[in-house]
């Protein structure tokens, strides 16, 4: 009995020792020594537990207790060894080794489980659920690794890639929800303009960057349009991304430069038809929203301009007021400002209905374009493959952003209409606008390559 009670206060101060240098152990192996051999069915029999196998006959209920609150101990010893690096695990790749080969259709199939593949016939049941079980144990582990990961998101500072100069739409709703979430984050949102190939470069660089949460796309309709656009656009819009939420909607706004005579959307169509061929129009680039605002008035207007398009909606809108395009189909967040210093002269919308931000001025299908109906979308992607975890936390945040006074009042200004989804829903959509303004691009027979 002293002996007993000697193992039971050894085992106690262990423990204590353990929590002690929780930061540091264990470091290697821990070896738990039982004073008694292996084994069942031999040696003492008291109390239902069984000890020993020389034959001797020790107090069997006090070893079975010992031999339970060893194993116990060794129980304890392994969650708190589990709590203190819990934070770094994993940080390289897990090997879950199985003791059995790989097969089926061979081997033991009991309980309709199969096993081995050496015609060897091991009880198919328990091995089955090993199988399972070991299964299920890889899916538990990415879990627990997610959300550790999903704990210390952000760490660093997270980089907003832009596919448009600055000054466009894309790039004014950026910064307005990026000063946000930095602040909210406390980590530095990075903006990333990368314009270039109707929006293509910066979305690439994104689709090819590391599915770590650390960078983000701020993506709208021209990448839609882009799927047809283009043959080879350098990336798949739908398995190279993973959608997070739509953020806003604008609509467009037909411009034009005060040099041009037209004071409405029927004086424009007079004079376009008088002078076929001789007006142009500004895009921020092919197969951006402008340009499929362009080519739809062309189409149900029954005239000819000519597209000049730009790598932007800022340098679009810069040769507009310059003079160099005499009409504009851009973004109301870039071309409001012109507008209201009377460097631009605003004649109609392309949403079909008039815009809480511009009320006085008409749509283009009241105006004289019956069926006429065209606006931007733009939405939050981040590379494929990123943790789900991170995207329902970044889901979050820009949702969260989007419906709150300050932003509602701020991106109103500039006539964006915020439109928040789920990262489900905002694929789906994104699925529909390829499909819609797929049969636009192939019945214009627009091509960018």
């Amino acid at each position: 009995m002293k002996y007993l009670l000697l193992q039971l206060l050894a085992g106690l101060l262990s423990g204590c020792a353990l929590a002690s240098a929780a930061d540091t152990y264990p470091s290697k192996p821990i070896r738990f020594v039982l004073p008694f051999p292996q084994g069942r069915r031999t040696g003492s029999r008291r109390g239902g537990c069984s000890w020993g196998g020389d034959g001797a006959r020790p107090p069997g209920l006090w070893h079975c207790i010992l031999r339970w609150f060893a194993g116990a101990m060794v129980v304890v010893a392994s969650l708190a060894a589990g709590t203190v690096f819990a934070q770094d695990y994993p940080s390289k790749p897990i090997r879950f080794v199985l003791p059995f080969p790989q097969g089926r259709r061979t081997g033991s199939r009991r309980g309709g489980c199969s096993w081995g593949g050496d015609g060897a016939r091991p009880p198919g049941l328990w091995h089955c659920i090993l199988r399972w079980f070991a299964g299920a144990m890889v899916v538990v582990a990415s879990l627990a690794a997610g959300t550790l990961f999903a704990q210390d998101y952000p760490s660093k500072p997270i980089r907003f890639v832009l596919p448009f100069p600055p000054g466009g739409g894309t790039d004014t709703l950026a910064r307005i929800v990026g000063q946000k979430l930095a602040q909210d984050f406390g980590q530095t949102i990075v903006m990333d303009n990368r314009p270039g190939a109707g929006a293509n470069i910066g979305a690439e660089i994104a689709a090819h960057s590391a599915p770590d949460g650390y960078t983000i796309l701020m993506g709208n309709i021209a990448h839609a349009v882009n799927v047809t656009l283009y043959s080879k656009p350098g990336y798949d819009l739908v398995k190279d991304f993973a959608p997070i939420t739509l953020l806003a909607a604008a609509p467009n706004i037909l411009v034009v430069h005060p040099s041009i005579a037209a004071k409405s959307v029927k004086e424009l169509i007079a004079l376009a038809k008088a002078k076929p061929g001789q007006l142009n129009y500004a895009s921020s680039g092919s197969g951006s929203s402008a340009h499929l605002a362009g080519e739809l008035f062309k189409n149900l207007a029954g005239v000819d301009l000519v597209h000049i398009p730009y790598k932007g909606g800022g340098p679009a809108v810069i040769s507009l007021v310059a003079g160099e395009a005499a009409i504009g189909f851009a973004t109301m967040p870039s071309v409001l400002p012109q507008v209201k210093a009377g460097k631009l002269r605003a004649l109609a919308v392309t949403t079909a209905k008039r815009s809480p931000a511009v009320p006085d001025l008409p749509t283009i299908a009241e105006a004289g374009v019956p069926g006429y109906e065209a606006n931007t979308w733009y939405g939050v992607l981040a590379p494929g493959k990123t943790p789900k975890s991170i995207i329902a936390l970044l889901h979050d945040k820009f949702v969260k952003l989007m419906q709150s006074a300050d932003i509602r009042e701020r991106v109103a200004v500039h006539g964006y209409e915020p439109e928040t989804n789920t990262p489900q829903e905002f694929a789906a959509y994104i699925k529909s606008e390829i499909a819609k303004w797929g049969k636009v691009v192939k019945a214009a027979g627009i091509r960018a390559d």
